[in-house]
C-alpha cells in the first residue's frame, strides 16, 4: 500500500479555498490512502460557537465530505480528514473515510483538547476499526493521541494502519508516536498542518509540522519539515501489523492482563 499525508497551512474559514488547495496538491500523485490534517478545510482557532455553526457540515451530506469522496472516486483511494460535525445542536470535532465506493465511517474525537472544549461535544462514536480493500484503517484524531488508551484499543479491535489527523501545538507527539506504534505493533500516519493562527486577540497559536508515518517496528517512515508545506508518501504492508509476536515466547496482546490494570 502506498500510504500518504499532505501537510498544508490552511486559510482560517475559507472552505474552498483549502479544498481547491488540496486537489492541486494530489493531482499528480498517487496513493491508497491519503491523511489530510485535523479541521484541514476550516482552519483551527475557533472564537465563537457562531462560527463553528457557520463552519461546521453535517457528515456525510456536507460540501467538504462531497468533495472527498469525489476526490476518492477520482484517485481510486481511500482518504482520512477531520472537519467539524454539525449534528443537531451539537458539533463534533470528527474525521471521515471516504473510499474509492463512497463514504465508509465517521470518527467524533474523543479527547477534546484546550478550547475545542468550548465549542464541541466530546465524541460519542468510540475508536472504530473499518475492514478496507487495502487493509483495516483505525482514526484518532489530534490529542487522542496523549491517551495510550486509543491506540490501543484501535490494535485490540485489529488496525492495522491508524490515521491521525492532527493540528499540533505541543511539542510531543512526532518523538512519542514510534513509540506508540511500538507498544501496540501497528502503523500510523500522523498528518499535522503548519502556520500560526491568532484570531480576535486570543493566544496565538502555532502548528509544529512534522508530519509522519511510522511503522509497527517504531521506525520513522517519513517525516515532513516543521514549517513547510508537504505531500509524502511510504510505501507499507498492512498485514506486517497482524503478526503482535515479540519473540517465540511472547505475544503482545496475547500476554496482556487485564485483569490486573485496574
Amino acid at each position: 500500500m502506498k500510504a500518504g499525508f499532505y501537510q498544508l497551512n490552511p486559510t482560517f474559514g475559507d472552505k474552498e479555498l483549502n479544498l481547491t488547495k488540496v486537489r492541486n496538491a494530489l493531482q499528480e500523485k498517487s496513493f491508497d490512502l491519503l491523511v489530510l490534517p485535523e479541521f484541514f478545510a476550516t482552519g483551527y482557532q475557533f472564537t465563537s460557537h457562531n462560527e463553528v455553526a457557520d463552519l461546521a457540515e453535517e457528515i456525510p451530506h456536507g460540501n467538504t465530505t462531497e468533495a472527498l469522496l469525489e476526490i476518492s472516486k477520482e484517485k481510486n483511494a481511500y482518504i482520512v480528514a477531520g472537519l467539524p460535525e454539525r449534528d443537531g445542536d451539537k458539533y463534533y470535532n470528527s474525521a471521515v473515510l471516504t473510499g474509492p465506493d463512497g463514504f465508509i465511517g465517521c470518527y467524533r474525537k474523543t479527547h477534546l483538547f484546550f478550547e475545542e472544549t468550548l465549542y464541541f461535544t466530546p465524541g460519542d462514536t468510540g475508536f472504530k476499526v473499518w475492514n478496507t480493500d487495502i487493509g483495516k484503517i483505525g482514526i484518532m484524531i489530534c490529542f487522542d493521541w496523549y491517551y495510550p488508551e486509543s491506540m490501543r484499543t484501535l490494535a485490540i479491535a485489529g488496525a492495522e494502519v491508524i490515521a491521525h489527523p492532527s493540528n499540533l501545538v505541543l511539542p510531543f507527539c512526532p518523538d512519542s508516536m514510534p513509540v506508540r506504534c511500538l507498544e501496540n505493533m501497528a502503523f500510523a500516519i500522523t498528518a499535522n498542518r503548519i502556520g500560526t493562527e491568532q484570531r480576535n486577540g486570543k493566544q496565538p497559536l502555532t502548528f509544529i509540522g512534522k508530519s509522519e508515518i511510522v511503522s509497527p517496528k517504531g521506525e520513522i517512515l517519513v517525516r515532513a519539515p516543521e514549517n513547510d508545506e508537504a505531500l509524502m508518501t511510504a510505501e507499507i504492508r498492512p498485514e506486517e501489523a497482524q503478526d503482535k509476536r515479540l519473540n517465540p515466547f511472547n505475544n503482545l496482546l496475547q500476554d496482556r492482563r487485564p485483569e490486573h490494570y485496574s
